[in-house]
């Protein structure tokens, strides 16, 4: 298995796992973990779409990272601001 399928293949993996896990109740979408496997996923797969020069996977792998660095980010302030 070459490197760019090794990204992907992990990458991937953590998103269907987030996303499984939320439609199964196993995870909660606003829980630290759900936008975790999300962000971790998204780097992995866009790493691995970058190195295959997949320009369609490259935006789709890039935007979904960047959606979940929202998510985390307010998922984090909410917590922030519920201590405070």
């Amino acid at each position: 298995m070459s490197g760019a399928n090794l990204f992907s293949s992990l990458g991937v993996s953590l998103i269907l796992l987030a996303f499984l896990g939320s439609s199964f109740n196993k995870i909660n979408q606003t829980s630290l973990s759900y936008w975790l496997l999300n962000l971790g996923g998204g780097i992995l797969a866009t790493t691995g779409a970058v190195l295959m020069a997949s320009v369609p996977f490259v935006v789709l792998e890039a935007v979904w990272t960047v959606a979940s660095v929202v998510g985390l980010a307010k998922h984090l302030r909410s917590g922030a601001s519920k201590k405070g």
